[in-house]
């Protein structure tokens, strides 16, 4: 009832939006203004579940902190479990990020130093949300939609780090007997647990750099990489 009061004074208020075509449904806000107001309903939810937890988190606040009413949270979510999924993928983005901004793009460095470099910055963007990481890993065991969108997301990046693993085996710097799938499984796992091992449960002393040198010469020893060719 507050969803449809709430959609109800927007289309009172705001000017008419285009006609959506035959047969396809509105999906999200269209308008510049009622973006920012969907990423502030999402920022002020990510605050909301890292201080009280999701059981504890009440729409009320996530609205307030927004600086929304009530009734505008249910014009753009459903429930508070659709504004955490939200805030799951959005982590999730931010974690994988420098497999994007690393490991894929910036192929000019050698595999050694992409690999330490996207190891440092996952790590540090762990380090920024551990405390969501760790909610996100409870939730997602009782919530398949939460759970399937992380493995969704995990199965793109794994496919992503195998192409580059059988980029670097046509090269000959990487271990041709290796099956790029497999390991790049094995080597997301490892990461993942071990931050959580490290950055959440707080069993495993070190420092950024020594962890960072240590998971990087791993991964370089299982991959057998040939250094890089050092230039006269």
């Amino acid at each position: 009832m507050a969803r449809s009061r709430a959609r109800a004074l927007e289309a009172l208020t705001a000017a008419p939006a285009p006609a959506a075509p035959s047969g396809d449904k509105p999906s999200g806000p269209r308008s510049s203004k009622g973006v920012r107001t969907r990423e502030r309903l999402v920022e002020a939810a990510k605050e909301i579940f890292e201080e009280q937890g999701f059981s504890e988190a009440r729409i009320s606040d996530i609205a307030e902190r927004a600086g929304q009413s009530h009734g505008s949270f249910y014009y753009y979510f459903d429930s508070k479990e659709e504004v955490f999924r939200e805030v799951a993928a959005a982590v999730d983005d931010q974690l994988f990020a420098p497999l994007d901004d690393v490991i894929m793009a910036e192929s000019w460095l050698a595999p050694q130093q992409r690999i330490r470099e996207a190891m440092r910055r996952h790590l540090l963007s762990y380090k920024r949300h551990a405390r969501l990481m760790s909610l996100i890993e409870q939730v997602s065991r009782h919530d398949p939609e939460v759970n399937a969108l992380r493995l969704a997301r995990h199965q793109r990046h794994t496919a992503e780090v195998a192409k580059t693993i059988r980029q670097m085996q046509r090269r000959k710097v990487a271990d041709p007997s290796l099956d790029p799938q497999i390991v790049a499984t094995a080597f997301g796992a490892l990461t993942h647990r071990f931050a959580e091992l490290w950055l959440v449960q707080g069993t495993v002393d070190g420092n950024l750099e020594h962890v960072v040198e240590q998971l990087s010469r791993l991964f370089e020893n299982a991959l057998r990489l040939k250094p890089p060719v050092r230039k006269p």
